[in-house]
């Protein structure tokens, strides 16, 4: 397995570095990989800017830092337009689509998934957002299975938002296949 970088990005209170602390426990707590995360936030406790670094690997991890991110998470215009000059050529741009809008030619495999949409008509609850993202990320990068990342979800989710938290990563991880 080649080394990783994600960076997940949006504004404070959708869970982008809750869902970044997820794929990194996942990695480590049950695929048996290295992992590093590291998070950064505006001073508002909510709408500022958020990004979420995590580095998954096999070897062992020297640099924390992320220069170019391999695979890039926006869910906010201002994050699309702040962090995908980094985006490594080549690399995989995962956007929400009624947020934002592609305004550049990137080098990237682009998926502008209907994420803030899909949860609003199928589970009406904003908050697991983040989950649904993550579900997507799963498939499109397969650098942790599924499963690995349901376990940490069931040990970090209180029990009475279980299910909701399962139903948004199902969707999100369906998302990403069509």
């Amino acid at each position: 397995m080649a080394k990783t970088r994600f960076v997940f990005s949006g504004s404070g209170g959708q869970g982008v570095i809750t869902a970044g602390i997820i794929l990194a426990e996942s990695a480590v707590l049950y695929e048996g990989l290295n992992a590093v995360q590291s998070q950064s936030y505006g001073a508002e406790a909510r709408g500022g800017a958020t990004r979420c670094d995590v580095i998954i690997s096999d070897a062992p991890i020297y640099f924390p830092k992320i220069i170019q991110p391999n695979v890039l998470v926006c869910l906010t215009q201002a994050a699309y337009s702040k962090y995908v000059p980094s985006l490594r050529p080549g690399g995989l741009l995962i956007t929400d689509k009624r947020w934002v809008h592609i305004e550049k030619t990137v080098d990237a495999r682009r998926f502008e998934l209907p994420l803030t949409d899909t949860v609003s008509e199928k589970i009406g609850n904003p908050l697991v957002l983040n989950i649904c993202m993550l579900g997507a990320v799963v498939r499109l990068t397969a650098v942790v299975s599924p499963d690995a990342a349901k376990n940490v979800i069931r040990n970090r989710v209180p029990e009475n938002f279980l299910e909701l938290n399962e139903t948004a990563f199902d969707l999100g991880y369906d998302l990403a296949e069509t």
